[in-house]
């Protein structure tokens, strides 16, 4: 196939307009090596496009979650710094207490950094999950050890009714299953037991946690599934539910909830379409 001068010119001047931002689309429908030449360098712009995208939005994604960081942080180190200069004039037993306080600081900056970091690989598009069948039991024996502690103290129970299989990453859906089942700890009374159940429609597979609270008004709803919006313990920010929720979309799936007003216990739902 002959290729003109004029043709190649025009291929030329339309990658330059290409490089100053300007969308263009030089693919053809004829046969020949120039219209093939034609439509893979199209594939390759689209592609480096697509990245450019990408990563445009995962600078923007990271800019909000640095900033959420900086904001969060502020409090704790300037109540840190506080302890550390009273630290040398305090009276021994004092001392202590302080150390302690700067302890658990250090520890609650630390799970939230780490947090808000996952967070911002899930929310950016930048972490693959291994979706692999899985028992929901196996979920489970990752979870309970991490809240037994607050299960003793509450003296409650955890009851897994159905162990079905589910199609999910494993090491994630743990994850965010432990910030619900927490959730449900935190609402429940002394005694209380915490039901957590599986099963599977025609639209998706499910993971429910139901907690023997008074229920939760809907209004509630929507503030608790942003960040820092929601919290029932003073030691928390409210990232929990909102950390499980990004867990859930990253994996294509979704959360949601029956309220269970009138003293019928809040039910929550981490769904896994089919």
């Amino acid at each position: 196939m002959w290729v003109s001068k004029k043709e190649i010119e025009d291929l030329s001047e339309r990658l330059k307009s290409y490089s100053s931002g300007e969308q263009i689309d030089i693919r053809d429908n004829r046969e020949g090596a120039f219209s093939i030449l034609k439509n893979d360098i199209y594939a390759i712009l689209n592609a480096q496009n697509e990245q450019l995208i990408n990563l445009e939005k995962q600078r923007n994604v990271l800019a909000e979650y640095m900033a959420d960081i900086s904001h969060q942080l502020k409090t704790p180190i300037t109540s840190m710094n506080i302890m550390t200069e009273l630290l040398e004039v305090a009276e021994p037993e004092k001392q202590q207490e302080f150390i302690r306080n700067i302890k658990f600081s250090l520890n609650k900056m630390e799970w939230l950094v780490g947090t808000l970091l996952k967070m911002t690989k899930i929310d950016a598009g930048a972490l693959t999950f291994s979706m692999k069948p899985v028992k929901v039991s196996e979920i489970c024996e990752k979870v309970l050890p991490a809240v037994s502690i607050l299960v003793d103290i509450k003296e409650q129970s955890i009851e897994i009714i159905h162990d079905c299989v589910i199609d999910c990453d494993a090491g994630w859906t743990a994850e965010a299953l432990l910030n619900i089942v927490k959730n449900a700890i935190e609402h429940s009374p002394e005694g209380g037991k915490i039901v957590i159940d599986s099963g599977s429609n025609a639209m998706y597979q499910w993971i429910s946690v139901k907690d023997c609270g008074v229920g939760m008004d809907k209004s509630m709803y929507a503030a608790m599934f942003q960040r820092f919006k929601y919290s029932t313990n003073d030691n928390g920010f409210g990232i929990g539910l909102p950390f499980a929720l990004s867990i859930m979309r990253g994996q294509g799936g979704d959360i949601d909830m029956d309220f269970g007003e009138h003293g019928q216990g809040t039910l929550v739902r981490l769904k896994f379409f089919q």
